[in-house]
């Protein structure tokens, strides 16, 4: 195997890797590894595209477009953990999507896992996601992504990434890269509404040039928001 072609070196994340702000941890997870085993089936994705969400008082700026950005509420309980907990929720009532909690305790914050390669247990990744078409849409797209790795709302909410405790019959770890990219594109969040999915949050990271990165598309009334700020 060719120096070019080696894989990265990769370590167990800790929480202090992820005691930052998500926006800064978002672009740590590119390339970064998430291995889960369900029901004795392991799959391991890497992650080429995330998006990063503030809760109420996280950061400097306010986030419209979290799911904390009212406060705790029953939905988002995970969000303000320990960070290397998976806020795991339900999108559109049908597809589970998986989110990297960060930040300190009692700070809501999230990473979403927008997209990835599958690069251990493509059966598995198969068998949960059989419509897809190629390899390439087996977790292309945060729902996809949620049923590929076999995480599911309600059961997996609050799984711990870090010390890779089992919850409801699974486990999950997340591994980072010991060099972390250095080149990586940035723009505004996928599917978001109103001024959050605009240029106003860059609060999207991609790989460049990644197959299995999702198409970008305009949350209900974004686009008239970006107009409106030019």
């Amino acid at each position: 195997m060719s120096a070019a072609s080696t894989p990265p070196a990769l370590r167990p994340a800790t929480r202090a890797d992820l005691l930052p702000l998500p926006l800064e941890v978002a672009p740590l997870l590119l390339a970064a590894r998430l291995h889960t085993t369900v029901d004795g089936e392991t799959v391991a994705l890497r992650i080429t595209e995330v998006e990063a969400y503030h809760g109420r008082g996280t950061g400097p700026v306010p986030d419209p477009g979290s799911h904390a950005r009212m406060g705790p509420t029953a939905r988002n309980a995970t969000m303000w953990s320990e960070p290397g907990h998976l806020y795991v929720y339900l999108s559109h009532g049908i597809h589970s999507c998986v989110n990297v909690v960060c930040g300190p305790a009692g700070e809501a914050g999230g990473v979403l896992l927008r997209a990835g390669e599958i690069v251990e247990g493509r059966d598995a990744a198969r068998t949960r996601r059989p419509a897809a078409r190629t390899d390439r849409d087996l977790a292309r797209g945060p729902g996809r992504l949620g049923a590929a790795v076999g995480l599911r709302h309600a059961r997996h909410d609050g799984i711990d990434a870090v010390d890779g405790a089992v919850r409801a019959g699974a486990l999950a770890r997340l591994w980072l890269r010991e060099e972390p990219l250095s080149a990586f594109a940035v723009g505004p969040r996928v599917g978001v509404a109103g001024v959050a999915g605009t240029d106003a949050f860059p609060w999207r990271f991609w790989i460049p040039g990644d197959t299995t990165v999702s198409p970008f598309r305009w949350g209900r009334g974004a686009a008239e928001a970006a107009a409106a700020g030019r």
